[in-house]
């Protein structure tokens, strides 16, 4: 057995599956490995930030790791956006990166890189593997870190010659540890906080934000009148009926300000310091008073809803209805308009379809028109790096197991990693893209407004997209993805109602 069929062994026993894949020469035995053995399903991105953002998305609905194969240190240094983004949403991966046979790297041919070095930035471990007979165990531990909770990204790094010479060694999974619970001085002291003070927030993120967690953080609002609220961007929220009606903070700093103006007490729930995307001249980098205290029930690494649980146990809180979000909006007519988008995709979502949220300035009040939507996951950026709608959307829907994904893509960013439209046809997944097509990057003409200058001829030609236009219908075609245009509420309704009943992907560029 050689080192690669090592590691793919090694990687099934371990419950990874899944490979999003850009290999090249160094990696071609482990292509051969997975070829030989059967059990892994291998999809190909035609760029790395494709490969790393469906991996990424692939996490946050499977809650267990796929692996990548990026071709040397280039390949990594593509792909390290769409993992700058995974390491920020805390999702798992066990990130493999092909490199220069360990004898060959003295040489320092053209792709030679410090690979190594390139990968500490967006990963909690990595390791070179330099033997064969080190490979599977290497990766038995690459898993082991990579579901550590919440979720880290593992790089493995192997040399070309540590997969194709002999002497691999299958490793058994190792065990994984217990999402580390929160300290019962941390849950009596909130209590005390909650029962003493005034001006309290609880501000949740990460695993706070699912179901079961909701519904602790509500027993406890109820019982105490303190506010909840959301994180600006989060890996995934589950939101819809049977949920919590939760806002988030604010992206924009003034907003967010105002919106946390009261706060005297803030109480962080898998969550940071609300702090500004960006620094901006004459406003603070904290969105909170600054005489606020500030109190940590648990790091993100935490079981939040035990913690939750008995935090709402110590406060002797009853149980408490999550409360009706009202009736389903009606499918909207008339002119295009961010309310109608949001009310649009309320109305016709199907149960339990997944939003990969890319929407970028369009969609920053989509949240409060969507609360009384069927039950569905709502997946954000939480690193910033744009491009990662298309990719994560791969993901998510490889996990999904025939749910629908349900893409606000804005079209700047969507021009960063287009080729994974041709992933979605090739896997005929169920991927509905509503492309945001204002042929502008709009996000940045308001930027340049925060930063207190005007955009003059020379700096709108570089926030422009319009010259030429780019024909996103004819590119998605010739990418495999059925596509169609909408300039009304009403056309809008019409495609996304048709796409829902189609089996793979279609797009629809929505003329904003």
């Amino acid at each position: 057995m050689n080192g690669a069929e090592s590691l793919v062994k090694t990687l099934l026993g371990g419950g990874v599956d899944v490979c999003f894949s850009n290999p090249g020469t160094s990696e071609m035995h482990f292509v051969a490995a997975l070829d030989r053995i059967p059990g892994m399903r291998c999809v190909l991105g035609l760029q790395e930030n494709i490969v790393t953002g469906a991996a990424d998305g692939y996490w946050r609905i499977a809650g267990k790791p796929a692996c990548t194969l990026l071709h040397c240190g280039p390949g990594l240094a593509n792909g390290l956006a769409g993992l700058h983004d995974a390491r920020r949403a805390r999702s798992g991966i066990v990130n493999i990166v092909g490199d220069q046979a360990v004898y060959h790297r003295p040489f320092d041919a053209p792709l030679t890189a410090d690979t190594e070095g390139w990968a500490r930035g967006v990963s909690a471990w990595t390791r070179t593997s330099t033997r064969s007979e080190d490979v599977g165990a290497d990766a038995a531990t690459a898993i082991q870190a990579a579901r550590t909770s919440p979720g880290q990204i593992a790089t493995l790094i192997l040399p070309s010659d540590s997969s194709w010479n002999e002497g691999g060694v299958v490793a058994e999974a190792l065990p994984v540890p217990a999402a580390p619970v929160a300290d019962p001085h941390a849950v009596k002291q909130v209590a005390r906080i909650l029962r003493e003070k005034r001006g309290v927030l609880l501000l949740l993120g990460g695993l706070a934000l699912t179901e079961g967690a909701q519904k602790q953080a509500h027993r406890i609002a109820a019982a105490t009148g303190c506010r909840l609220l959301a994180e600006g961007s989060n890996a995934r929220t589950q939101r819809g009926q049977g949920r919590l009606p939760l806002d988030r903070v604010p992206y924009v700093v003034d907003q967010a300000l105002a919106a946390l103006a009261d706060v005297q007490n803030l109480v962080l729930v898998n969550a940071k310091e609300p702090i500004g995307f960006f620094g901006y001249p004459g406003k603070p980098s904290r969105l909170y008073p600054a005489d606020a205290a500030v109190h940590v029930l648990t790091r993100n690494e935490q079981d939040a809803e035990a913690a939750l649980a008995a935090l709402a146990d110590e406060l002797g809180a009853p149980a408490a209805a999550i409360p009706s979000a009202g009736r389903r909006p009606e499918a909207p007519r008339g002119a295009l308009s961010p309310e109608g988008l949001a009310r649009a995709v309320a109305a016709l979502m199907p149960e339990g379809a997944i939003i990969v949220d890319e929407s970028v300035t369009y969609g920053r009040g989509f949240f409060p028109e969507t609360v009384a939507a069927p039950a569905h996951d709502w997946l954000q950026n939480c690193g910033g790096a744009i491009g990662y709608g298309i990719p994560v959307a791969v993901g998510a829907a490889i996990a999904g197991g025939g749910r629908r994904v349900i893409g606000l893509q804005a079209d700047g960013s969507a021009m960063y990693t287009v080729q994974g439209l041709w992933t979605q046809a090739r896997e005929r997944l169920p991927v509905t893209t509503v492309l945001l097509s204002n042929r502008k990057y709009q996000i940045l003409l308001g930027e340049y407004q925060n930063v207190g200058a005007n955009p003059g001829r020379t700096a709108m030609d570089m926030l422009d997209l319009g010259n030429p236009d780019i024909g996103w219908v004819q590119l998605a075609n010739s990418m495999g993805v059925e596509a169609a245009q909408a300039t009304t509420l009403e056309a809008l309704g019409d495609l996304m109602a048709q796409s829902f009943s189609r089996p793979g992907p279609f797009l629809i560029e929505l003329m904003i």
